[in-house]
């Protein structure tokens, strides 16, 4: 089972094993259907905005957005630990949680460093469409659409102690783009 952008995937059981599935389309898990968007088509980009991701703060800390517009997040992890840059719904973000738990329990990621190795043998390769999970000095992008009906969508970091020490920001919806 992969980390599937927080939708369309299994509830896992910590302690269990972890079996491989390819990743879905953006939707929370547990039977719920909160829309969020999707991803976004790289030739539609509407705007540019570059995150720092550092120690449990993200910069800039909330985010300005229409819906129905395509954002390309230029995201770049200038702390000392692994950081998540994960688009969701509170409860998508709760759940999510709980899969980051298992990663570092089971030895698929450190505060440090993420272990490729052990994350593919274990069907954790964290390919989510709307997350992004960086280790220290790491930079990539993020290409998401605003264009779902959830008016509650936030950006965490879900990395176990990150989100709880303050690591998140809000997503305002000011419009609708056109």
């Amino acid at each position: 089972m992969t980390c599937a952008q927080f939708g369309n995937w299994t509830t896992l059981a910590v302690v269990g094993l972890l079996a491989g599935a390819g990743a879905a389309n953006a939707s929370p898990g547990h039977g719920e259907d909160a829309d969020i968007g999707q991803t976004g088509d790289i030739s539609h980009i509407d705007r540019e905005i570059e995150v720092e991701l550092g120690e449990m703060y993200f910069d800039p800390d909330d985010f300005e957005i229409e819906k129905g517009e395509t954002v390309k997040f230029v995201l770049k992890n200038v702390g000392r630990v692994v950081h998540e840059f994960a688009i969701a719904t509170d409860d998508m973000h709760d759940a999510h949680a709980n899969e980051m738990r298992a990663m570092m329990k089971g030895g698929m990621m450190t505060t440090r460093r993420l272990d490729h190795d052990k994350m593919r043998s274990q069907g954790m390769m964290h390919t989510d469409a709307n997350a992004r999970l960086l280790e220290p000095g790491e930079a990539t992008e993020l290409v998401w659409t605003f264009s779902g009906d959830a008016e509650d969508i936030l950006i965490a970091c879900n990395v176990p102690g990150h989100r709880a020490g303050g690591m998140e920001a809000g997503i305002v919806f000011t419009g609708d783009h056109s």
